[in-house]
């Protein structure tokens, strides 16, 4: 098959002894709020799976309705329909109380069940005797976001994952209008979860998380100022305790907002710089994800200034064996080029 595939460049390295291991390649994009790519690393152009990355602009327009008035949904539950929650119980609580305010049931939820991601997080042994449920999985809070906006619209909840439901037509338009794409070029998927996604050039992503966390007012009023609010005020909601996301916004609080996704994908947006970064890793490791993130805000002067700091620690990781020998390292090797344009 003649596939066309994107020119990723080296972002991450192993060694194992004195020898490279494994090489992660990937691309970076750096853009503003009028889409103009500032700095990059491989290939900006090529559209890739957003994933998780999508989550905010997927409750976009729940909140361009008002729908969290509406139903009383207060700034962590905005942040849990934007998150990939580790199934924590403050976060199955409350997936709960929203799917209640919108007259729904967690039989409704169609994302299906796994076990929660705090477990692997942070190094956890489940209970011999615990059995997930639908509420558990990390997207629940998203789908009980589509719910709500159904229930606002009076839309059937049956068919609320089909390409053609009102509120996935609705999401499509406005992801296109956010990342300055034509609806028509958003290749489609299913995701994880089984909702719709799109691909997006890196540069298209950067673009939207710069407007995310930049914007204000214009076409899409105060809505992103809501949606970054909730995210950047409860980090943990959108992910949870041993996760990337929550120590990235933590890191810089009120002014960075992080959201990551499957198969190697991270979106960043600043607030004080005017940014948005788009990252992907080709084969999806995370620990490479994280070691390029760190470097790409290292060389844009935002990585918090303590030596110690564990974001710093994401950058060069050293590779131990079982029997706590080391081995090897894993470094960034991402370096970001000035765009011509």
């Amino acid at each position: 098959m003649n596939i066309p595939l994107p020119s990723h460049v080296a972002l991450a390295v192993a060694t194992r002894g004195d020898a490279v291991e494994n090489v992660y390649y990937g691309s970076v994009a750096v853009c503003n709020t009028k889409g103009e790519l500032l700095l990059a690393a491989g290939d900006c152009g090529f559209p890739m799976f957003t994933r998780s990355t999508l989550k905010p602009f997927q409750a976009l327009p729940f909140v361009l309705d008002q729908g969290h008035i509406h139903l009383g949904f207060g700034p962590p539950d905005i942040a849990l329909m934007c998150g990939s929650h580790s199934g924590e119980q403050r976060h199955v609580d409350a997936v709960a109380t929203m799917l209640s305010r919108a007259g729904a049931a967690p039989a409704q939820l169609q994302c299906g069940c796994h076990l929660p991601l705090l477990y692997a997080a942070c190094g956890l042994t489940p209970p011999t005797d615990f059995v997930p449920n639908v509420l558990h999985h990390n997207c629940s809070g998203k789908h009980a976001g589509f719910l709500a906006y159904c229930r606002i619209h009076g839309l059937p909840f049956a068919t609320y994952l089909a390409p053609d439901h009102p509120l996935q037509r609705r999401i499509r338009s406005v992801l296109a209008a956010v990342a300055r794409c034509p609806e028509d070029s958003l290749p489609r998927g299913t995701d994880g979860c089984g909702a719709p996604n799109y691909a997006l050039p890196l540069r298209a992503l950067a673009t939207a998380y710069a407007r995310l966390a930049n914007e204000r007012g214009g076409e899409f009023g105060t809505a992103f100022a809501t949606l970054f609010d909730a995210m950047t005020g409860a980090p943990e909601m959108v992910s949870g305790r041993c996760r990337g996301d929550a120590l990235l916004m933590q890191s810089a609080p009120g002014e960075l907002v992080a959201k990551a996704g499957a198969e190697g994908m991270q979106a960043l947006g600043m607030r004080g710089a005017g940014l948005g970064v788009a990252l992907k890793i080709s084969d999806g490791d995370p620990a490479a994800l994280r070691a390029a993130t760190a470097a790409v805000l290292e060389q844009l002067d935002l990585l918090p200034p303590d030596p110690d700091h564990a974001l710093r620690r994401w950058k060069d990781v050293e590779l131990c064996n079982h029997a706590g020998k080391l081995t090897g390292r894993l470094q960034a090797v991402v370096q970001l080029l000035r765009h011509p344009s």
